[in-house]
């Protein structure tokens, strides 16, 4: 989800910090409007790019939305990025795990992990989140942004931006990073 006021993920955006005088400098402190104009959006990232957005400009996404209208995206995005050799990866949001979701992923992909063997919460397995949602964020010209059209526009923008060298990193420390989650018994990295 992000709105006109920029984007925090309250779930995964962590600030590490000595006390809290050093996290408002880090930027600990976020002022939010009441009620501001959102969009929710769904990409996929891979080692060799990113997909055009799917933008969801009014309402939630629940597992039909989810099943009418980004995995048949993700699907035809990842066969013409990668043939019939891929695996699905996605988080544990309510629309993924539901049992409709994970029915249509086990018919429709080459290969995807499902609910019951991806650690519940795992942001630091999934690219998006340890990596590229800060990259888009960093990409938008904020001080651009005045409506939710201008926001959609800016968010497009800045996911052209973000670098194939950036994806492919992030994608290439996935091992890496599964392994440091196993020594630390699934506690975050940070």
């Amino acid at each position: 989800m992000i709105d006109i006021d920029g984007v925090y993920n309250s779930q995964n955006d962590r600030i590490w910090a000595v006390n809290r005088s050093e996290v408002d400098i880090k930027g600990g402190i976020q002022q939010k409007r009441k009620f501001t104009q959102k969009v929710m959006i769904w990409l996929v990232v891979c080692s060799k790019g990113v997909s055009p957005l799917v933008i969801f400009e009014n309402g939630t996404v629940d597992h039909d939305r989810y099943i009418k209208e980004v995995l048949p995206f993700a699907l035809k995005f990842d066969n013409k990025m990668f043939g019939n050799n891929w695996t699905f990866q996605q988080d544990g949001a309510m629309p993924h795990n539901h049992a409709k979701s994970q029915e249509w992923c086990g018919k429709n992909f080459p290969s995807f992990i499902d609910k019951d063997h991806w650690p519940p919460n795992s942001h630091d397995l999934n690219p998006l989140d340890h990596c590229i949602w800060n990259e888009l964020a960093q990409a938008v010209k904020w001080n651009a942004v005045t409506s939710k059209e201008t926001l959609i526009m800016a968010v497009k923008r800045a996911a052209k931006k973000i670098s194939k060298d950036i994806l492919l990193e992030s994608c290439l420390s996935w091992t890496n990073r599964l392994y440091r989650l196993s020594q630390h018994k699934g506690d975050y990295l940070g």
